[in-house]
């Protein structure tokens, strides 16, 4: 990939080096809201700063990921686990450098890119980002219709219609406070990992297997079709609208403007980020254990589709409540996906285009963008074309990913913009190793989909 050539730097601020542009912070009504406490020992300070990470990691164990580790799981036992944890791996080093961006420049990735980029290729990457969080909604969207479908039997069609309800909730918490946002989405992914730790205490996985599995194996690579569902791994875990977000959120810290008080936030915020994406790890990996124990060897690895997942729990596992706790959890991973995703799509367009449109207005555009294909596709073509959407879903993704991976290496590695917190050489290296790896597997996941290689 071609990097634009940047836009001269006119009156650069000492600081960070960016041509500024007359724009405040994004999210303005909740910026610095959350106070930190000065003086305050590290567990009081820890706590201030945690939240921004859990808002992240729910985007890696959203209703796009399911699909991938159901397949993985139920086709292949535990071997995907290295490719889950590997790629878990690449996001904890890719957010970190999103705090250290947002932190030390007072600039998301979005604002960034605007300052640094000529106006076409901002309007390039936005649109391209616009398509990446309506494709990621999209998911949301289907994913939570599945689930009240599961649960209360009501159609995909309605069930997408009513998931738009979430937009008055992340308002409403909005105004009161960013950390209750913050608390609703703790609180839905500690259901989450409930569900699936009951799951798994019920599935009783070989142990000796799965620890197995977390180990990097060859036959990874040498088996086509395997590969081909661990790119589809790492496409749905590694979300591009998080690096937009989370440099932004980063800021809803109140914390000293000093180079201490941002080496402290940094650290504060990876700590945060690293923990919450930790348990993200705990989510995806649950998933393709369950479907390892409960389909692999028993006849179902064909088993890739969320429903027919659901409706082979109870008689697999031989209990009652297996699929319930499964649709709770999908229904929770669904909901607390859009949240964010309506919060990244208010920052991106503030970033890019310095465009700030009412939050109500601007999170019903979004949701209106998912819904809208949602319902027709699935009112013309049936029920069963849910999954193909979700599948769509995570190829609009991958071809998002590398054009904000791509900026984001760029100015956390430019010491005029990060001054003192610039990239170390190892950091560069390791991150545009991450980057390159992450373009090429998805290129190659593409031309696999399209049919242009292979056959």
């Amino acid at each position: 990939m071609n990097e634009p050539a940047a836009v001269p730097l006119a009156s650069p601020a000492p600081a960070t080096g960016w041509r500024r542009v007359a724009a405040g912070p994004s999210l303005p009504e909740v910026n610095r809201s959350v106070l930190v406490p000065a003086g305050a020992g590290f567990w009081r300070k820890l706590l201030a700063f945690s939240g921004p990470g859990f808002l992240v990691a729910v985007g890696y164990m959203d209703p796009g990921n399911w699909a991938t580790d159901l397949a993985g799981g139920a086709k292949f036992g535990y071997t995907l686990l290295s490719v889950i944890m590997i790629s878990n791996f690449m996001a904890i080093l890719l957010q970190h450098l999103c705090i250290k961006l947002g932190v030390a420049t007072g600039r998301d990735l979005a604002q960034a890119c605007r300052d640094h980029y000529p106006r076409p290729v901002v309007w390039f990457q936005w649109i391209l980002c616009e398509l990446a969080i309506a494709a990621c909604d999209l998911a949301e969207v289907v994913g939570s219709a599945i689930g009240l479908q599961l649960l209360f039997g009501i159609p995909l069609v309605w069930g997408c219609v009513i998931t738009a309800l979430d937009v008055l909730i992340v308002l409403l918490l909005q105004q009161r406070g960013f950390r209750y946002i913050e608390a609703l989405v703790i609180t839905l992914i500690l259901t989450i990992g409930g569900c699936f730790a009951v799951e798994l205490l019920v599935a009783k996985p070989a142990l000796g297997e799965v620890f197995a599995g977390f180990m990097p194996r060859l036959e990874v690579l040498k088996n086509s079709e395997m590969l081909y569902v661990a790119i589809g791994i790492l496409g749905a875990t590694v979300m591009p609208h998080n690096l937009y977000l989370h440099s932004s959120i980063v800021q809803t810290r109140k914390y000293e403007q000093t180079a201490g008080g941002k080496r402290e936030a940094i650290k504060f915020g990876t700590i945060d980020s690293t923990f919450a994406l930790m348990f993200a790890l705990f989510i995806n990996a649950a998933i393709l254990i369950l479907a390892a124990a409960a389909f692999h060897g028993n006849g179902h690895e064909g088993v890739g589709e969320i429903q027919e997942a659901f409706h082979l729990l109870d008689g697999v596992l031989g209990v009652t409540f297996a699929s319930t706790l499964f649709a709770v959890a999908l229904l929770a991973s669904g909901q607390n996906s859009t949240l964010t995703g309506t919060l990244a799509g208010q920052i991106v367009m503030e970033g890019f285009l310095n465009i700030r449109l009412r939050p109500w207005l601007r999170r019903l555009i979004t949701r209106g963008i998912a819904i809208v294909p949602a319902v027709v596709v699935i009112g013309l073509y049936g029920e069963e074309k849910s999954t193909e959407l979700l599948v769509a879903s995570q190829v609009c993704l991958s071809m998002q990913l590398g054009f904000a991976c791509w900026p984001l290496m760029r100015f956390t590695g430019d010491r005029a913009k990060m001054g003192e917190f610039v990239n170390p050489w190892w950091v560069k290296l390791l991150g545009w190793s991450i980057t390159l790896v992450i373009i090429t597997l998805n290129v190659k996941l593409l031309l696999d989909i399209f049919g242009l290689i292979g056959s």
